[in-house]
């Protein structure tokens, strides 16, 4: 961000969708019989074994008594088989005998094979949980990974490739009963001492606030991480001042059920009224009647603004109308003027707003009721009717007096909030179905509690992991309260997700260690093609950082290599200040790279990377703004030469891609340790008519380094504006 200024590895490559989606991997069927009684172990427990054949096996129908569901399970590969009468939603399970830690299965399809279909398991064979989730299958032999423990496991089909039953020559179970496991985590629980939570009754709401925001308001790179809930009510004359690391959320389902007659206020006091690092922090799901009729919300980078309510305007800028660095708005209704005012750059999603003031650089809009016209280049309006597709991110909540986590349905082509109809669409999920993790958590419990079935809560705090988390189950929802922020200890990944359905990872930081991590964090694994697009994974105000609170390296920050994935708002920040920063001393090449194909990004924030910021290599990506700083701290033009080519481009399409669109782009550079440095184009792209880029800019801070051009060879240069920050346009490439 702007602080004083005025206004790779070798890639995969392009691919196309693999045939066979949602598998985890396949083997030969001729090698089948003799070699899957030989999956290695992945994980330290007893190698797992073949638990399934022979025993007990029940179905939702047969073809006829030759087909029966022990046929399934005798062994006998390609000489007996289950069949189902010839209908859609058909099941096939079998009894364990005794629960296990599940590893893995093997299905080995005849002819009628299963589309789509679900791996199930349950402790009684009532309760049913999916383990995994194949979304488009080609049928041959299926090997998916699966999590958890189960007695009973059961294949549920959901639609059928072909005119007849589903049919499975073998359905093979692997896993163990060593009980390696350890005791069963259980789920829900307290919330922790760092969560606060009100009720209007509650004495001394105000002088806790102000507690809190007195060690939070310049605490940048501090250790403390709180939250502030409200339950369902109303509350009179509060102004909740929200410093570092501090979220408020409203415990109701809708925002109109948790009333606050006052404010929710961010400015820049501490910083001598320059905003520019109001990073880290949050407010949900709250009605706001403003004191004085607008509410104050001066924010940079990392804070989000979702599911709010404000009955009256909104004011985004610090008093005295101080340097501002872009934010984050999404189903959220402003009933009056949002005053952009000082704001650099801003995102506004499927919300209603009732106008808008100011553009500065780069303002963009998509599904936002009110929104002004599009106008870029002057005005810098870029604004999209509709939202392609997005699905909001999951919050806690009150039903009664059980907590409960919403999980809002996936909109396309969506408008305006999810809320304002009347109820949300979504999922309730029970808090008992979550293991709350609290500080002291270790990665080998929170993948314990993850191999359960659980989904994870982060309750405020600092947690070190010394191993992946490993997030392999379809649907599981990762949650984070109050910045909870995630250090990989010795160089790990701090987090990685299978290539399954429905993954929601929101609401947390990872802070990359002073060991390098070959990446931070990993959507599906590399090679993933399973098709996700009825159920996508979404990465909703996921921070990363590398160095600032203390040294920090990584090489890539967030790989995305599962399809479909939904990045929506983020910010991936090498530190150019704060402890732990300098050019080799933080150093980070690559900021984001995306590897899978149809990927959409909303709202993305990526900034001062040794190289390249964001590399994609996948087709058919989709970004609706992106907001970006090349590294200020390159000791000379050497220092960042690309072969013939002066600088790594802020936002890179590689030349594989045939399809590619992306909507209101902004890079600017400062660098500030020597200002002769020239980069030839803040964007690269292939020149295709399916790749397509609409309001794009680069701006020199104040003559600190300049762009000959926009994209590629086309745009003008940033140097004939000398040392004023005047930014150069393009409405359209190619």
């Amino acid at each position: 961000m702007p602080v004083g200024i005025p206004l790779a590895p070798p890639p995969r490559g392009r691919r196309s969708r693999p045939a066979r989606k949602g598998i985890a991997g396949a083997l030969a069927t001729a090698l089948a019989g003799s070699l899957l009684a030989l999956v290695p172990a992945t994980t330290a427990h007893a190698a797992p074994t073949l638990l399934s054949q022979g025993r007990t096996a029940t179905a939702s129908s047969t073809e006829g008594p030759a087909f029966a569901a022990s046929a399934a399970f005798d062994g006998n590969l390609t000489g007996t088989r289950w069949a189902s009468s010839w209908q859609d939603a058909q099941w096939l399970q079998v009894d364990l005998g005794k629960s296990a830690t599940l590893s893995h299965a093997v299905l080995t399809w005849e002819g009628a094979y299963g589309k789509s279909y679900q791996i199930q398991s349950s402790e009684n064979g009532t309760d049913w949980r999916t383990v995994t989730s194949v979304g488009a299958g080609d049928g041959g032999t299926d090997e998916v990974s699966l999590s958890g423990t189960g007695r009973y496991i059961r294949m549920n089909g959901l639609t059928r490739a072909t005119g007849y039953g589903f049919s499975l020559w073998e359905f093979q179970v692997y896993g163990s009963t060593d009980g390696g496991g350890g005791p069963t985590l259980p789920g829900g629980g307290d919330l922790g001492p760092n969560v606060h939570v009100f009720d209007p009754s509650t004495p001394g709401i105000q002088a806790k606030l102000d507690q809190v925001f007195q060690q939070q308001e310049s605490a940048q790179f501090g250790s403390g991480r709180h939250a502030f809930l409200f339950k369902p009510g109303t509350y009179n004359n509060l102004n909740a001042q929200i410093g570092f690391y501090t979220q408020i959320a409203g415990l109701g389902l809708r925002p109109g059920d948790t009333t606050i007659n006052g404010d929710v206020t961010v400015d820049a006091g501490w910083f001598n009224g320059n905003a520019t690092q109001n990073f880290w922090r949050g407010a949900e799901g709250l009605t706001l009647n403003p004191v004085s009729g607008t509410n104050r919300w001066a924010v940079s980078q990392a804070a989000s603004f979702r599911r709010m309510h404000v009955k009256g305007g909104l004011n985004l800028a610090p008093n005295g109308y101080g340097w501002a660095s872009g934010g984050y708005i999404a189903d959220s209704k402003i009933d009056g003027q949002v005053g952009n005012y000082s704001q650099q750059q801003w995102y506004t999603r499927d919300s209603s707003i009732g106008g808008w003031s100011n553009s500065v650089w780069n303002q963009t809009f998509s599904g936002v009721q009110g929104a002004p016209a599009n106008a870029f280049p002057e005005p810098r309006y870029t604004t999209l009717d509709t939202t392609p597709i997005s699905r909001e991110k999951p919050y806690l909540y009150l039903d009664g007096n059980e907590y409960k986590v919403f999980a809002p349905a996936k909109r396309t082509n969506a408008r305006g909030t999810t809320w304002a109809g009347g109820a949300p669409q979504g999922e309730s999920i029970p808090l008992s179905q979550f293991y709350v993790v609290k500080p002291g958590a270790t990665a080998a419990t929170i993948n314990q509690a993850l191999a359960q079935g659980l989904h994870l809560l982060f309750t405020p705090g600092v947690y070190h992991v010394d191993r992946a988390i490993e997030v392999n189950r379809a649907n599981t929802i990762v949650l984070g309260l109050g910045l909870a922020t995630i250090i990989p200890d010795n160089g790990v990944t701090a987090m990685k997700v299978a290539d399954v359905d429905g993954v929601r990872l929101a609401g947390f930081l990872i802070d990359a260690g002073p060991v390098n991590s070959p990446t931070l964090l990993e959507i599906g694994p590399q090679g993933a093609g399973a098709d996700h697009a009825a159920n996508p994974t979404t990465v909703q105000d996921v921070y990363i950082r590398i160095g600032g609170a203390h040294v920090g390296k990584a090489t890539t920050s967030m790989v995305v290599n599962s399809d479909d994935t939904i990045i929506d708002h983020t910010w991936v920040w090498r530190a150019d200040h704060g402890e732990g920063w300098g050019w080799e001393t933080n150093r980070a090449d690559y900021g984001v790279r995306v590897n899978g194909d149809d990927v959409l990004a909303t709202g993305l924030f990526v900034e001062h990377f040794n190289k390249y910021d964001v590399e994609w290599y996948g087709e058919r990506g989709r970004t609706i703004f992106y907001q970006n700083e090349k590294a200020y701290d390159a000791p000379n033009q050497a220092a960042i030469q690309n072969g013939a080519t002066k600088g790594y481009a802020a936002y890179r399409v590689d030349d594989s891609v045939n399809t590619h669109e992306a909507w209101g782009l902004g890079s600017y550079c400062n660098y500030n340790v020597d200002p002769t440095i020239v980069q030839d184009h803040g964007f690269k792209a292939p020149v295709k008519p399916g790749v397509k880029f609409h309001s794009l800019l680069v701006v020199s801070l104040g003559g600190m380094g300049h762009y000959n051009h926009v994209i590629n060879s086309t745009g003008a240069s940033t140097i004939p504006a000398g040392t004023s920050t005047v930014p150069s346009t393009l409405v359209s490439f190619p």
